[in-house]
């Protein structure tokens, strides 16, 4: 597979430098790190951004999580190897990314488990990065970056 054009991001270098800046903002708070990566990777497959699946899969498994974590992601719901915090974090990220599929894009339920887990704070943390990587699979998707390229 070879992706239609050269990615956006790298078309316009000053657009990719803003990604890069809003995705370490989002990191940079108190959220553990692979919260951020879990989520980075359930939205990915929501979107079926190939490129990402397989780039925050490794990461993962590069970061010491196990494979039952990493494969589990998809189905975190009935998967036992997710903390409270984490699901909470994944149903948001779901919810986020999935605006129109509801008519109430975030459920009451949806942010009040979130924000027993997290400070407004994190909640901005995780809400940007969801934004972020939501961004980044919206490129990829659109210009079919295959999986396992580099940009």
């Amino acid at each position: 597979m070879k992706a239609r054009m050269t990615n956006p991001a790298m078309v316009l270098p000053d657009a990719l430098t803003a990604l890069l800046a809003l995705g370490e903002a989002a990191t940079a708070g108190t959220v553990p790190g692979t919260t951020h990566q879990l989520i980075h990777l359930r939205v990915s497959q929501i979107n079926g951004c190939s490129f990402c699946v397989d780039m925050h899969a490794r990461e993962l498994k590069e970061a010491g999580e196990k494979d039952e974590r990493i494969w589990g992601v998809g189905a975190w719901r009935e998967s036992p190897y997710f903390s409270d915090a984490e699901r909470a974090a994944l149903a948001l990220a779901e919810c986020v990314t999935r605006l129109a599929d509801r008519p109430d894009p975030v459920p009451d339920a949806v942010w009040d488990d979130a924000a027993d887990h997290y400070d407004e704070k994190e909640l901005s943390s995780l809400l940007l990065s969801i934004g972020a990587i939501n961004v980044f699979n919206r490129l990829n998707a659109a210009v079919r970056q295959p999986a396992g390229a580099t940009w």
